[in-house]
């Protein structure tokens, strides 16, 4: 698959739900919304903790492709700056995340060493924007798949708050590169 096309979005709602039936639980959802009290009255598995570490991998992945377009020095300054403000974002995801593994009991994955990124192919501004928009979109289907899949409406809304900012980064980045920022009326 060439990079510049956007990465399978039923492909990436796979690879956030891991490869079990498992669903995120509202234990995970519950610490993740800043709710330990609620969560304690959950019962915390290690299913929890591996769906978050799936989740904490790709918000890994993502702030090593932001660090490689900020190294490419392909970014003009405004650009660079919107990318290094969108790693924040998903420091600040995956911190939240590991914290929440952690208290799940689990042990949080870190970062790969190497990520098999087409960094060879990035060759413009452009192609690192594409890059980055097309990560951003499987990040926005992954997290519109865990969504429904809570019986609590607080506990979903934790979750749609990280899909809210994911969104907002792939309409950013589109708009960024002279597309219609919101192609269509929904998303999947």
């Amino acid at each position: 698959m060439s990079f510049l096309l956007m990465p399978d979005p039923i492909a990436a709602r796979r690879l956030f739900l891991g490869k079990s039936t498992a669903v995120l639980s509202g234990v995970a959802v519950a610490l993740l919304a800043g709710k330990p009290a609620l969560a304690a009255k959950h019962d915390g598995g290690s299913g929890d903790a591996q769906i978050l570490n799936t989740a904490l991998g790709a918000e890994l992945e993502a702030i090593a492709a932001y660090q490689l377009g900020a190294e490419s020095k392909l970014l003009q300054k405004p650009v660079l700056d919107l990318a290094l403000t969108f790693q924040g974002h998903h420091k600040e995801h995956a911190d939240l995340l590991a914290k929440t593994v952690e208290k799940l009991g689990g042990k949080p994955v870190t970062a790969k060493a190497k990520y098999n990124f087409p960094a060879d192919k990035l060759k413009s501004q452009a192609d690192v924007l594409r890059f980055a928009a097309g990560l951003e979109q499987g990040a926005v289907s992954a997290y519109l798949g865990a969504v429904p899949l809570f019986g609590n409406r607080d506990l979903a809304k934790a979750a749609a708050s990280i899909l809210g900012d994911e969104a907002m980064h792939w309409a950013v980045l589109r708009q960024a590169l002279g597309e219609v920022p919101v192609p269509s009326a929904f998303v999947s």
